[in-house]
């Protein structure tokens, strides 16, 4: 199956890439491709603000790390043409903006996972890192980068 017939039956539509600083939203480098850091934007706006552990619960941290992943295949469309041509998603790094005292991390980033395995079967699992910081840009709950292997 086409990853685009796959993300269509998943009901999820990619967004346009808008890029708010000076760095590429990707950077294609043999056949790997680096995604920046993307944003749990949705209609273009940061839609998950916050503390995860305080001002956002678990579960709306996973679907902010959702909406980065969806974010980071919109970059990825644009950069490949079609999201066919990934081979592998090779790593996975996730910053959740954390209240002090939460330590579940991982399980944020699971939403994250589990959506790149969902779409890529195999192909989708990836190596990754979940990190909590105490801020990131705009007040998002929560930041996604990752590592592309592309045929």
């Amino acid at each position: 199956m086409k990853i685009s017939d796959r993300l269509t039956e998943l009901q999820i539509t990619l967004p346009e890439v808008q890029p708010v600083g000076n760095y590429l939203p990707a950077v294609k480098t043999g056949n790997l491709v680096f995604i920046s850091g993307q944003l749990p934007k949705v209609e273009g706006k940061v839609a998950f603000r916050g503390r995860v552990g305080k001002d956002v619960n678990l579960e709306t941290a996973r679907r902010a790390a959702r909406a980065c992943v969806i974010n980071a295949l919109a970059v990825l469309q644009q950069e490949l043409g079609q999201l066919d041509r990934i081979k592998q998603i090779v790593r996975v790094g996730g910053f959740i903006n954390s209240y002090p005292g939460f330590y579940d991390q991982a399980k944020v980033m699971d939403g994250a996972s589990d959506l790149l395995v969902e779409i890529f079967g195999d192909r989708g699992r990836h190596t990754r890192v979940a990190v909590g910081v105490v801020e990131l840009p705009l007040g998002a709950a929560v930041e996604i980068e990752m590592v592309v292997e592309v045929r």
